[in-house]
């Protein structure tokens, strides 16, 4: 069963160039922790990576994942979001660029030159199944 996010939180997604961390479960079962840029649809939120980071092995093995979102104007407010992720190689190039001129301003490979070296995008979709905090 899947959670709703409160419009607060879907309003500061929308409107704030948003850092999230994301835990993902290690294979011997510790925490892997990622700073990374997200972009929400509907409930689900949405993040990019590449096939081999040590995020999309671990999502591969276990689809459970942490996000949490942390104001950095509004420290002892969040949310954490907990749920499972699908990933998809599908749209996963339009997304980085949708993120990257969210966040930069620019298409990815104009932010980082080295893009092109990148191993394939996947898109990492996270569906909410309990959301806790105050944001």
């Amino acid at each position: 069963m899947s959670a709703e996010l409160s419009d607060d939180l879907k309003n500061y997604l929308d409107d704030n160039p948003a850092f999230i961390t994301v835990a993902t479960v290690q294979p011997d079962g510790s925490p892997q922790l990622s700073v990374t840029w997200v972009k929400r649809d509907g409930d689900d939120l949405l993040i990019s990576t590449t096939v081999g980071r040590r995020k999309e092995k671990n999502l591969r093995r276990d689809p459970r994942v942490t996000i949490l979102v942390n104001p950095p104007n509004a420290p002892y407010t969040y949310a954490e979001i907990r749920g499972t992720a699908e990933l998809s190689s599908e749209g996963g190039q339009e997304l980085i660029n949708e993120l990257s001129r969210k966040y930069t301003g620019k298409d990815y490979a104009d932010f980082n030159p080295e893009a092109e070296n990148d191993a394939p995008r996947v898109v990492v979709r996270v569906t909410p199944r309990k959301v806790v905090g105050s944001l």
